[in-house]
């Protein structure tokens, strides 16, 4: 099987294929969304910093150069001496802007990282010349050169930075719109890749799906037509345990082992009705043995010719009883007290027989004698303990029988203190009885007795026999405390 496929995981990947799709897309369009928005964001960042720069920063530092020029001191000293003034140290400035730029270089593109080179180049030359003319308004003094200075090159220098910032943000501007343009290309033929793409999966994914469908459909249109046929009675269909999937596979093989037991089934069922009645037919033939009958009619001629009339219409009086109740007008259950009268009646024509040897007692509660019981149940247990147990002891011994309601059940005991068994004697007799072990002569009767309790009442009824060497056997029985002597154990 474990070539065979599974339907489970066919099903399994059949719901990822309906999601492989939507799956693509999404990623796709994450991607694609996460892509823009971080170009995106880069190039807003870089006009945003840039852009910091492109207003402020000439007339900060033109400023502050013309009142180091005006007052012919350095800039330092002028935010000292008037720190409410906005003047603004233009060495500072221009360090802020060079490593401000300086980090937009690695964020732009070539052509931008290349303007950026230029601003760069342009704030060293502007911070160059910044020193050279606050050194020259300090030592010269000479105002009209130091405003020439100013205007040639200071004023100049921030002009081309502040230009070549707005040219910065100008090739920016235009990156963020090829961003745009190159993003509805990407945009276009990822949709028209994608549907291409998915016609095709479609195709693929209805005729795996078709297949599968087919996979679980065809078996279980088999699996109900043959059901429908066994429904008819005929158990003989039997389904292709390998053309099915893995579970399918299971169920198909569950489906024919059930056929083939429910077969199996009626064929032991239908055996053990005609063991049954093979069982009644020996239990009735042993109902009537000729033995017991040929030596208490010679009983009752010794008793006659002994001149004790008496005693041998007694002994008449109990053999009448005897098989009045064995034949019982053909029934199969009698009242738990007609059986007490019969196996009374047996003892008694047993007790005259061997008085020497046997002594008996018979105790029933008066609440079961109303109770029904298969007929013949206790008569073989009682013979068994006289022949068994009784005579193969050398004196006297006694046979107890008694009954007792315990609960829903009516539990019988028929004891002995005759010879007893060993330990492997009761296990082989138990073995017999429950039909574990074949050719048990002396164990037949209570084997027939518990076969047919277990067939009328159910498993959960019948013998079991307790037994210890030179002390004596009890056996119980116990069946079902029941009135209706229609009552049957259906298996």
């Amino acid at each position: 099987m474990s070539g065979r496929k599974s339907l489970i995981k066919r099903l399994r990947l059949s719901a990822y294929l309906s999601l492989i799709p939507v799956a693509v897309f999404f990623i796709l369009m994450l991607v694609m969304l996460l892509t823009t928005t971080l170009s995106y964001d880069k190039i807003v960042r870089n006009i945003t910093e840039a852009n910091k720069y492109s207003v402020g920063f000439k007339e900060k530092i033109d400023y502050a150069m013309y009142r180091s020029v005006a007052n012919a001191s350095s800039v330092k000293n002028l935010m000292e001496k008037y720190p409410n003034d906005q003047i603004y140290d233009p060495y500072l400035l221009i360090d802020e802007a060079r490593n401000a730029f300086y980090g937009l270089k690695d964020l732009s593109n070539k052509e931008n990282a290349t303007q950026i080179a230029i601003i760069l180049r342009y704030l060293d030359n502007l911070e160059a010349v910044c020193r050279k003319v606050e050194q020259s308004a300090q030592e010269y003094g000479n105002y009209d050169e130091n405003m020439r200075l100013l205007d040639l090159n200071v004023y100049i220098l921030s002009e081309l930075i502040q230009e070549q910032i707005q040219e910065y943000i100008h090739l920016e501007a235009r990156s963020m719109a090829a961003l745009r343009q190159q993003l509805y290309m990407n945009a276009t033929n990822s949709m028209i890749g994608f549907f291409v793409v998915f016609v095709f999966y479609m195709i693929f994914s209805a005729s795996y799906s078709r297949k599968v469908l087919n996979s679980i459909r065809d078996p279980i249109a088999q699996l109900r037509k043959a059901a429908e046929t066994i429904a008819t009675g005929d158990f003989s269909p039997r389904l292709d345990e390998d053309s099915y999937d893995e579970e399918l596979h299971v169920l198909a093989s569950s489906f024919n082992h059930m056929t083939k037991e429910i077969q199996e089934l009626i064929r032991m069922i239908t055996q053990e009705q005609q063991d049954l009645r093979s069982y009644e037919l020996k239990l009735y033939q042993a109902q009537i043995n000729p033995h017991f009958l040929y030596n208490t009619l010679d009983t009752i001629m010794a008793l006659v010719e002994s001149n004790m009339p008496r005693d041998a219409l007694k002994m008449i009086s109990y053999l009448s009883d005897f098989f009045r109740t064995t034949l019982s007008s053909g029934r199969d259950q009698i009242t738990v007290e007609e059986e007490e009268q019969h196996i009374r009646s047996y003892l008694e024509i047993q007790h005259v027989r061997y008085q020497d040897i046997l002594s008996y007692r018979i105790d029933f509660e008066d609440r079961i004698k109303h109770c029904t019981i298969l007929k013949l149940t206790l008569q073989p247990i009682v013979e068994n303990a006289l022949y068994h147990g009784i005579k193969q002891k050398r004196g006297k011994g006694s046979i107890t029988v008694t009954g007792r309601l315990v609960g829903g059940s009516v539990v019988f005991s028929v004891a002995d203190d005759g010879i007893g068994m060993r330990p492997d004697e009761v296990e082989e007799l138990r073995r017999c009885i429950h039909g574990k072990t074949s050719g048990c002569d002396s164990g037949f009767g209570l084997f027939n007795v518990q076969q047919r309790i277990m067939l009328h009442y159910g498993p959960e009824y019948g013998i079991s026999v307790e037994s210890q060497w030179e002390k004596g056997t009890a056996v119980s029985v116990v069946v079902p405390a029941l009135t209706n002597t229609l009552v049957k154990y259906s298996p």
